[in-house]
């Protein structure tokens, strides 16, 4: 088994992988947000249910809620009245619904995240350099 073969580095090199995707698809949405009619997209975050990088839907330990106060399991019903609404996007006349504002809070939020995935990478390379006495 290679080092870079364990869970945590898989997950992150997959967490790292999925923000280069995103980070195309809203420069995709900024670059076409003129174009009449053009809807823009996101993509679905991975969510690893297991510590071993387990992608959902494949397994995993279920979660519940404890104390009334806590969030709601994914699968599990909401109690009534506490649903959000997603926040819907304009759209304009010719039909395009992409927000300049939003896609650029996007491509921030999508960019840090991006450095802490990677800064959290090389740092667990580190460590194993450490454990290994190469460093």
């Amino acid at each position: 088994m290679a080092v870079t073969d364990l869970p945590i580095l898989g997950m992150l090199r997959t967490r790292m992988q999925w923000h280069q995707a995103r980070q195309k698809v809203i420069a995709e949405n900024v670059a076409n947000a003129d174009l009449p009619g053009f809807k823009p997209r996101d993509l679905v975050a991975p969510r690893f249910d297991r510590a071993t990088g387990a992608v959902s839907g494949q397994g995993g330990v279920g979660m519940a809620a404890t104390e009334a106060g806590h969030i709601v399991p994914a699968g599990a019903e909401a109690p009534v009245g506490e649903t959000r609404r997603a926040k819907g996007f304009e759209v304009r006349p010719s039909g395009n619904g992409v927000n300049l504002e939003e896609e650029m809070m996007k491509a921030g939020d999508n960019q840090a995240d991006y450095q802490l995935a990677a800064s959290l990478y090389q740092k667990s390379l580190d460590a194993l350099k450490i454990a290994v006495g190469k460093r």
